[in-house]
């Protein structure tokens, strides 16, 4: 269910009262959050300058064997980020590569961008938005999301979280249900084309929305060093701001595929790896050096920025991620910061499919049920702004593409069944 506040300004100046009366220690705090917090990011520059591997990698067969290391995912669980090395084969990866661009070509895709709808998601942001494609249902993007690999791996990071907790089962982490997102494809020599340091799924919600806070309880309490970012506790309860490419899903993880070879300074992906960097965040707006109707400059249905003013300590932290190789996919905790460099200075094509780790619950299978009708249409989902592009295009993915995991996995009963979804 959407999220609504009538008065925002006085709706943030009422909240923050309650937060500090609540919290009058909200300053002293807060600053145990900053030596903290210093020591993280003092301890990512170290590794990043020593030419150490910041982001968390591991192998897809450590995966399929069950053979991850406590130790590799008490990283993962620190940084809120891993890579992992040949989820698909090269060679896989390089072919829904190619096809993706005769899909892009021959239906016109770069014509019809012209006149495609603005969803000001990034709108606040000093960058402006990378070069990705509204395209959700061509063939190799439903393939890789119905894949056994991929849903292997997702569900190895889903239970990675606390599905249970305080007596409530929260959601189920065998069950992977599609979240359809777009695609990259960055051309080399691109120039103020990335994304600056954000986090997805809420921004000013985080304070507002009485189940955010819920999620952040020992945060908003001052007791938080019991916060676990990997409790998901309320997460499946929380209600956004109605925005296009705001995720009304419950992802416990972003993430993209690579299907070209790219790293650093090819246009990639960057992270600030501290999974519990939400801390910070939350409470650093609560200070007397923020205005009492602001809120560290986030703003209703936009991507929550994190800026130099507020967050200088934390974006000291900023790194790109490892080198990747066509058929690897990274992914990064749902709260992590991320951004987009702004210059594309390699040779090739630095292209992505991205998808994420989703969950079995009542937000993601409500969010499923208004999903479907738009693959078999070929519309765009619910989520993102409706051009409708594919509705026409050749090549598009149908139900004759899909496996009985595919079908389950968009909420699509199994072949065979009087049950129906309505167009």
């Amino acid at each position: 269910m959407p999220f609504q506040v009538e008065n925002l300004p006085e709706a943030i100046r009422e909240l923050k009262r309650k937060l500090r009366r609540d919290l009058p220690t909200y300053s002293t705090v807060f600053q145990e959050v900053v030596a903290e917090m210093r020591a993280k990011i003092a301890q990512i520059v170290k590794e990043r300058e020593a030419g150490q591997t910041v982001i968390p990698v591991l192998q897809y067969e450590d995966i399929a064997t069950d053979s991850v290391s406590p130790e590799m995912v008490s990283k993962i669980k620190d940084r809120g980020a891993c890579v992992v090395r040949q989820t698909f084969a090269s060679e896989q990866a390089r072919a829904w590569d190619d096809e993706i661009a005769r899909y892009v070509e021959e239906n016109g895709l770069d014509e019809k961008l012209a006149h495609a709808a603005e969803d000001k998601y990034f709108g606040t942001l000093a960058s402006a938005k990378p070069q990705i494609y509204g395209i959700y249902w061509s063939r190799p993007q439903v393939q890789a999301r119905q894949s056994e690999s991929l849903t292997r791996v997702r569900t190895f990071l889903n239970r990675l979280w606390l599905a249970g907790s305080e007596g409530r089962r929260h959601f189920d982490p065998d069950r992977v249900p599609v979240y359809a997102d777009r695609i990259r494809r960055r051309p080399p020599g691109s120039a103020s084309l990335g994304l600056s340091p954000h986090v997805d799924g809420g921004s000013v919600e985080r304070w507002l929305e009485p189940n955010f806070r819920k999620v952040y309880r020992h945060v908003f309490s001052g007791d938080w060093r019991r916060y676990n970012a990997f409790d998901a506790a309320w997460r499946p309860e929380v209600q956004e701001f109605p925005s296009p490419a705001v995720c009304s899903m419950f992802r416990t993880f972003q993430g993209w595929t690579a299907l070209t070879r790219q790293g650093r300074g090819d246009g990639t992906l960057q992270l600030i790896p501290v999974a519990d960097s939400m801390i910070y965040l939350l409470l650093r707006a609560l200070q007397d050096d923020v205005p009492e109707i602001a809120l560290c400059g986030a703003k209703p249905g936009r991507a929550l920025s994190v800026e130099p003013e507020w967050h200088a300590l934390l974006l000291e932290g900023l790194t790109s991620i490892p080198l990747m190789q066509p058929g690897d996919t990274v992914f990064w905790h749902s709260d992590v910061i991320h951004a987009v460099e702004n210059e594309h200075k390699g040779s090739g094509y630095s292209n992505v499919m991205y998808i994420g780790a989703t969950v079995g619950c009542e937000k993601n299978t409500a969010y499923l049920a208004k999903q479907a009708p738009a693959f078999l249409s070929g519309k765009t989902p619910p989520d993102f702004a409706p051009d409708n592009f594919e509705v026409d295009f050749r090549g598009r993915a149908t139900e004759a593409d899909l496996t009985a995991l595919g079908r389950s996995q968009l909420g699509l009963p199994p072949v065979g069944s009087a049950t129906s979804v309505a167009l």
